[in-house]
Order: structure tokens, then C-alpha cells, then sequence
């Protein structure tokens, strides 16, 4: 079903491009922009954009990750440090990311650093909640069986706790790779970082419309493989744990 609502929005836009419902300058039909893709695909600096943006995308994650998993895991784990960390993230938590471009610019300048930073305090949130999630969704008897048969505090935190949060985690990171893409693509077109962003907007300036309309074409695309990879590995890599088995069955 997913395929044909995908034929049906195209065949849509076709005709809607096709009979002029919208101003034919600025909305082409998807077959005049298929063939700007497929100009586009040979060509080294689409794929040289494309690298830029993953760049900026898998540093930026890669960060938030590294930084969100064992803060997480810490915060869930004791009560002080959650009391004593809950105002600064209720502070943070709701700033955008965009509206951190300007401080990031002069913080970084407009190369990788400043998508990596936006990207990951994007991202940084996502994942930090799943992982204290994860955490406190132990269940206690659980936990006192495991006290039962002798296990110290590390010993249940590593057998126990950390297995039961990683299905959590993996769903932090599946939701912060989208994120993450569009702050990448983001700071991109505000500030003209180099990569996909910076292309799109190009090709709108040249009024280069089908080249500017494959170029957004081929974000959601990226998108769309980056989401379906998360998924596959997230499948393979949890298929014991019972979120996976619940999500299978149903």
C-alpha cells in the first residue's frame, strides 16, 4: 500500500503540473523533474553535496549519542542526579535548534563545526529521554530477583538494566537521525553551509525550479534510507527484546 500512495501523490502532481492548477513556472510536472534527477545522479557534486550533508549528520548524531546515552543512563539510574539535572533540561530542552544558528556562526563559523553542533543539540534530547526511560521502566521486580540471587549494583545494572534500555536507545536515535538530517539540511539553507541545503538553495536563485525540485527530491530520499536502516539494524540487532517480538507480531 505504501507504493501505491506513493504512484497516486505523484500521478497527482503530475496532473495538477500538467493542467496548470498551480503557476507552471514555479511548479513543474514530476517527469520534468525526474529527468533533472536523472541529470543530476552522474554528476560528482551532488554526491559531493550529499557527503557534506551525511557529515555534518552522522558527527552531529554520533555527538548527541555519545554525550546523551551515558547521561541518560546515569540520571535514570539515581534520583539525586535527576532532581539536580531536571531544571537545566527544562531550561535547554525547549530551545530551538535554529534559533542557535547566529551563536553557532560565531562560535564555528559556517563550515562543518556549526552543523555539527546544531545537529547535536538536536539530537541530544531524543535520546537522553529514551535512555531515562529505559531506565526507570525496569521493572522493581525485576530488579529485586536479580538482588535475590546475589547480584551486586554494577552486576544488575549490566545484566539487567542495560539490556532492558537498549531497545529505548535504539528508538532515541532512529527518532534524532530525522532530526538530525533536517537540522543539517537547516543550517545548510540559512546559512550556506556547503552540502544539500546550500544546493537547493542555488538552484532556486538560478531559478533552476526542476533541479531545485530534485534536489528536495533526493533529501526525503535520503531521509527514507536513513529511517529504513535504522529500523533493519534496530530489528536485527534487538530481535530478542520484547518491544522488537511485541512490534513483529503486530
Amino acid at each position: 500500500m505504501g507504493l501505491v500512495g506513493v504512484l497516486v501523490v505523484l500521478v497527482t502532481l503530475e496532473l495538477v503540473a500538467r493542467f496548470e492548477l498551480l503557476p507552471a513556472r514555479w511548479f513543474p510536472p514530476v517527469t520534468v523533474v525526474f529527468g533533472a534527477l536523472i541529470e543530476l545522479l552522474p554528476t560528482g557534486d551532488l554526491w559531493a553535496d550529499v557527503g557534506r550533508t551525511l557529515q555534518g549528520w552522522a558527527l552531529g548524531l554520533g555527538l548527541a549519542a555519545g554525550l546523551a546515552v551515558p547521561l541518560g543512563l546515569l540520571i535514570g539510574s539515581v534520583e539525586p542526579a535527576y532532581r539536580a539535572c531536571r531544571a537545566v533540561i527544562e531550561f535547554l530542552r525547549p530551545i530551538p535548534s535554529v534559533a542557535l544558528i547566529p551563536a553557532a556562526v560565531l562560535l564555528f563559523g559556517i563550515g562543518t563545526g556549526m552543523k555539527v553542533f546544531l545537529v547535536a543539540f538536536a539530537a541530544f534530547w531524543p535520546i537522553l529521554f529514551q535512555a531515562v526511560y529505559g531506565v526507570q521502566d525496569v521493572s522493581p521486580g525485576v530488579k529485586e530477583t536479580a538482588r535475590a540471587y546475589g547480584l551486586g549494583p554494577l552486576a544488575r545494572f549490566g545484566r539487567v538494566v542495560l539490556p532492558s534500555t537498549l531497545a529505548y536507545v535504539a528508538t532515541g536515535l532512529r527518532i534524532s537521525s530525522a532530526i538530525a538530517l533536517i537540522l543539517a539540511v537547516t543550517a545548510e539553507l540559512v546559512v550556506g553551509a556547503a552540502g544539500l541545503g546550500r544546493a537547493i538553495v542555488t538552484a532556486q536563485t538560478a531559478a533552476q525550479v526542476p533541479r531545485m525540485y530534485a534536489l528536495i527530491a533526493v533529501t526525503g530520499i535520503l531521509g527514507w534510507l536513513l529511517s529504513t536502516g535504522f529500523h533493519a539494524v534496530e530489528a536485527r540487532l534487538l530481535h530478542w527484546h520484547p518491544a522488537q517480538r511485541k512490534e513483529v507480531l503486530a
